[in-house]
């Protein structure tokens, strides 16, 4: 039985190779950025490789905010030590900048949803740290009619991008936008905190109590939409609350 199994592997691999290689001549991969050509699908040329900005320790053991010198371990950066975010960990894989930022528009905006398996692969290696032991992924929703126009919630397919890695399951729907809120695109820290107030809620008869939840998304900018989710989440009684972005905006200098 043991050798059946084996064979049978190794055929289907085998013919997954080929089809693999067949495809590989006729569409020859593409830079996920820039669209040159590269060895591998699902990766970035050589060159947006370097000029990418990943994020990487020392960093606020609470934020994930980067310290420019180690700080000692479980060090907290003074803004989550002035005040305590509602979540318990946050992380993200890139720097929101000049180079990073076509990539994720593209995927936001443009329809490139092909882009969701590679970058799920970078965030559930980045987010080891607040995906370990966690019970289930909450995409930030969008309102309906945003979802209506768009097609598709990016977060979520990040999400599921994830759980395809190996990561927790995906309650897509559990988290709700009750109402539509304006883009956040030009608004300031404050302005961006009183739009998303009290914009989500828990969907009737879905509980978190007892349990570790991560939110997705793709940009973390000021914290405002994640921190307002992470409050839904807290009066829901969560036990532990972790927020895993792709990207996170970073003040200069930092």
């Amino acid at each position: 039985m043991e050798k059946g199994a084996s064979l049978g592997a190794a055929i289907a691999f085998g013919m997954k190779r080929g089809w693999r290689l067949l495809a590989d001549a006729v569409l020859p991969p593409r830079c996920l950025r820039c669209g040159k050509r590269v060895g591998e699908p699902d990766a970035l040329c050589a060159s947006c490789w370097r000029e990418m900005r990943f994020f990487a320790p020392p960093w606020c053991a609470r934020c994930g905010l980067p310290f420019p010198y180690p700080m000692g371990e479980g060090a907290i950066c003074g803004e989550c030590n002035e005040r305590s975010p509602a979540f318990d960990r946050a992380r993200a894989v890139l720097r929101y900048d000049a180079m990073s930022r076509p990539l994720i528009l593209a995927f936001k905006h443009a329809d490139e949803t092909h882009l969701a398996n590679a970058l799920g692969g970078w965030m559930r290696r980045a987010g080891e740290e607040v995906l370990d032991g966690a019970d289930l992924l909450l995409p930030v929703p969008l309102h309906w009619s945003r979802l209506f126009r768009r097609r598709y919630n990016q977060a979520a397919l990040l999400a599921h991008a994830i759980r395809s890695c190996g990561g927790p399951p995906v309650a897509a729907d559990w988290l709700l936008r009750e109402r539509r809120t304006p883009s956040q695109g030009q608004l300031g820290r404050g302005a961006r905190e009183a739009n998303v107030r009290a914009a989500f809620r828990l969907r009737p008869g879905k509980s978190v109590k007892g349990r570790r939840v991560v939110l997705i998304d793709d940009v973390m900018t000021t914290g405002a939409t994640v921190e307002e989710c992470a409050l839904v989440l807290r009066k829901g009684g969560a036990e532990f609350i972790g927020a895993l972005t792709l990207a996170r905006a970073v003040r200069a200098g930092t």
